[in-house]
């Protein structure tokens, strides 16, 4: 796997919000438009190149997921990390590129979810690229290993604790998680620890935007569930997470129901001897889980034996 660096025309005013309101887990490069990404994978760096007339390079993030989601849930997962004070300064911002159409918070927009966003000091921007051309929309894409984006990483680095990035030490600095050199000596993306927004923006997408339990698809009555909750050990990593109906939510956090090893919903006759109802709840006993698609975002057995053992109050 080559290293992928993504340098992309950015706009100095997020920028300059962004910078002055860190530190921050997690930003959102969003595009007024629905458009999925596919420049380079999860875990590329995604490069700021401050637009005219800085032109300098002053920033990066780790890209952790390309989607589109309404603005509405954008902002109730990201807030201020959207580069805006308020909801209404981001719609305003989207109503200039697209002047054309209502904007309403249900309105698609297209999501780059950066974590671990850098944001240098002005003596610490650099040059952009060599090749660089003015007539460059949107981004160009550069290699780690050759040319301009060996000397595009170097500089990074120059800037940047030694462990961060791309190195093959067993090291961690901050919010990032090294990754084992793979079998044969090829180098892979690093793995950038989320913070709460971009987990809820994942676990979003690798659900499909639909209830794993319950089918639900309205996205305002969903959540991004923690298996084992964040303040008693649990992380923001998708094996750790479901995309649950607020109220399943509730339900599986006061231990009322759990998930099996088999992926199965299991509901607590409790649930009936202490509220005297929940027939809801009963009727979705036994539901298989719809998975993501990628076995990967699956959930740990670890963390729902965490659940089963330490979280259900029993049958």
């Amino acid at each position: 796997m080559m290293h992928q660096i993504y340098v992309a025309n950015t706009d100095n005013q997020w920028f300059d919000f962004l910078k002055s309101n860190q530190p921050l887990e997690d930003v959102n490069f969003w595009k007024p438009n629905q458009q999925l990404f596919k420049a380079i994978g999860e875990g590329g760096l995604f490069v700021f190149r401050l637009k005219s007339p800085r032109n300098v390079i002053g920033g990066y993030g780790v890209l952790v997921s390309s989607i589109n989601v309404p603005i509405q849930f954008a902002w109730d997962s990201l807030g201020i990390a959207n580069g805006h004070p308020d909801l209404g300064d981001m719609m305003r911002a989207i109503r200039r590129y697209r002047t054309d159409q209502q904007i309403t918070p249900q309105t698609l927009i297209g999501c780059r979810v950066l974590a671990n966003p850098v944001f240098f000091e002005p003596d610490e921007w650099f040059e952009i690229p060599s090749d660089w051309s003015s007539n460059i929309v949107t981004g160009k894409v550069y290699d780690s290993h050759y040319g301009e984006g060996a000397r595009l990483l170097q500089q990074l680095e120059q800037r940047t604790h030694p462990s961060v990035l791309f190195s093959r030490a067993k090291k961690s600095f901050e919010g990032f998680e090294e990754v084992e050199q793979a079998r044969y000596g090829e180098p892979v993306s690093i793995l950038p620890r989320l913070g709460q927004g971009a987990f809820r923006i994942r676990i979003a997408g690798q659900y499909r935007f639909e209830c794993a339990i319950s089918e639900t698809r309205v996205l305002p009555a969903l959540e991004a569930a923690h298996i084992r909750p964040y303040s008693l050990g649990g992380t923001h990593e998708a094996s750790n997470g479901l995309l649950l109906r607020k109220d399943i939510h509730s339900v599986l956090d006061a231990g009322f129901a759990t998930i099996t090893d088999e992926y199965k919903f299991h509901v607590s006759d409790k649930i009936r001897q202490v509220f005297n109802n929940g027939n809801e709840y009963r009727r979705l006993h036994g539901a298989s889980i719809k998975l993501p698609q990628d076995s990967a975002y699956w959930p740990s057995l670890e963390n729902l034996r965490w659940h089963q053992s330490q979280c259900y109050v029993g049958d």
